[in-house]
Formats: C-alpha cells, structure tokens, sequence
C-alpha cells in the first residue's frame, strides 16, 4: 500500500509531461513578465493602503467580521505549500538522479551541492523549475491576509508591506534568472508555511494557542537558515567554478538582509510594546484596593 502512494504521488508530482517538459517563458508561463510584475506588486500595495485609509476615513473602529474566510484561507495556504514541499522534494530527487547538474560530469558534486549551487548555464526549465514557479504563483495567496490585517482594524505596518512585495519580487527572480539556492529556500519556506498556516487554521477555528510564540519562532529559523545557506552558496561560487544567477543571488541577498532589518526592528519594538503593557498592568494591579487584600491575606 505505501509503494503505490509513494508511486503515486511520484507520477503526479514529479514525473508528468507537464512538469517535466516545463519552460519558463513569458509565452507559456502566466505572470511570467517584469509588466506583470510591477503592476501586480503596485496593485497589492495601493489596494491595501487604500482599504486602510477609508476605514480610518470613516474612523471604523470595530473588526469587519470575516466569518470561516481567514480559517479558510490558511488551510488553503498550508495545505498548497504542503504540496510544493513534496513535489519540490520528488523533483529535486529525480533531478539528481537523472544527473542533470553535475560539472564537468563527474562525481564529485554532492546532493547538498546541487541543492545550494546551481551549474553555470542552468535554465529554466524542468521539474525543479515547475515548482519554483508554482512556489511563485502560491506567493500571490499570501496577500489576503494583509487585508484581513486591515479589516480586523489591525495597524497596517510598512514591514507588511515590504515583506509581502519583496518575497513576490525574489521568488520572480529566481526563475528569471535560475538563481542557485533557490530549491532549499522553497523547501525551508514551505516547509515553515505548511507548520505556520496550519497553526493559524487551529487557532481561527478556536483551538487552543501554543504556549510559546510559535509564528516568530519559525520566522527566526527561516532566517537563520536563509543566512547560513547564502554563505555557503558564497563559498560554493568562490571555490567550485561558480554558481548559476550569482548577480541575482546578491540582489536577493541584500533584499533578505533587508527584511531580516525590519524583521528585527518590528520584533524589538512589539517585545517592548508588550513589557511596558505589562509593567503598567502590574503597576496598576499592584495599588488596586483588591490586590493589596490578597497580599494581606497570603501574607
């Protein structure tokens, strides 16, 4: 029984003309194109801007009630990125095997290498690139929960934003330029997206939260790991003849090193909002008529 879904989903994910004979190709490929891209990023920020500035124009202080939408949409999303994860995996497997990315066609190259290092003169083409571009696709599934953000009367941050439209923007140039490191970037991201959404769908539906928080938890090791891979990535090109996309590597380099600066800046200042929150709740309970019994009583 396990064989023939193991065979299964071999054939469907990995293995179908479809993905095997795919072409990155304004031609082919929907949303393929630097127009479409702009104007879909240009798009996602003036809508989400716009909702916020009309309901605080019409100064809506109470949550628009959304229903079962965002519980929806985060098994959506969780369930979708499961999916690339496994392909990705099935893909990458297939790709090695097939030994489409040795140089020189020798041996010496490990797996983790092709992972990280693309060969110079890769295209984008093939399994590995199918999901590349369904991970490209799936980016565009994340943008509705800004505007849930907003209509639950939630502050609209610039890191929001930013984070939403450069991840559109990187995942882009992966394909465009068949960047290196891309494929453990879109495992470590689904990978994370499918525990994330998942965990979010549990908390919607009104089962109980993690004790710890887990969405920053997982954040930080995404970018833990994005950091470490990229410095390999570096010692790969410098010391094994180069990597494939190397000047689209640094720009996307530089773009992470962006979003991890915004990342911790917005993760400083939220543990600061929370700690004075929480000393003036303590400063206030503690000359509270009530709480000065109890310590009277316990003592």
């Amino acid at each position: 029984m396990g064989q023939r879904v193991l065979k299964s989903l071999t054939f469907w994910l990995s293995e179908q003309p479809a993905i095997v004979n795919f072409r990155w190709s304004p031609t082919q490929s929907w949303g393929s194109t630097w127009s479409f891209l702009f104007t879909a990023i240009a798009a996602y920020i003036a809508a989400a801007t716009a909702l916020h500035l009309l309901l605080t124009l019409f100064r809506r202080r109470r949550p628009v009630p959304l229903g079962p939408i965002p519980a929806f949409h985060s098994l959506s999303v969780a369930l979708i990125s499961a999916v690339i994860f496994v392909g990705t995996v099935l893909s990458a497997t297939a790709e090695i095997r097939d030994t489409r990315w040795l140089w020189g066609r020798t041996k010496t190259t490990t797996p983790l290498q092709w992972l990280l290092c693309f060969p110079l003169g890769t295209r984008p083409s093939g399994r590995v690139f199918f999901w590349s571009y369904a991970f490209y696709l799936s980016r565009f599934l994340h943008l509705p929960r800004t505007f849930f953000t907003v209509l639950r009367r939630r502050k609209l941050t610039i890191f929001t934003l930013f984070n939403q439209s450069i991840l559109i923007f990187m995942s882009f140039l992966w394909l465009e330029f068949s960047q290196s490191f891309q494929v453990l970037a879109i495992l470590l991201t689904t990978l994370l997206y499918s525990v994330v959404y998942g965990y979010r769908f549990w908390t919607e539906i009104g089962l109980p939260r993690a004790c710890f928080p887990l969405v920053v938890n997982c954040q930080v090791v995404l970018l833990v790991c994005n950091l470490v891979c990229h410095f390999m990535v570096l010692l790969l090109h410098l010391f094994k003849g180069g990597c494939n996309g190397i000047g689209a590597w640094g720009f996307n380099s530089v773009l992470n090193g962006a979003i991890l600066f915004f990342f911790l800046n917005f993760y400083v200042k939220k543990m600061h909002s929370r700690k004075s929150r929480a000393a003036d709740h303590d400063e206030a309970s503690s000359t509270h008529p009530g709480s000065v019994n109890n310590k009277v009583k316990d003592s």
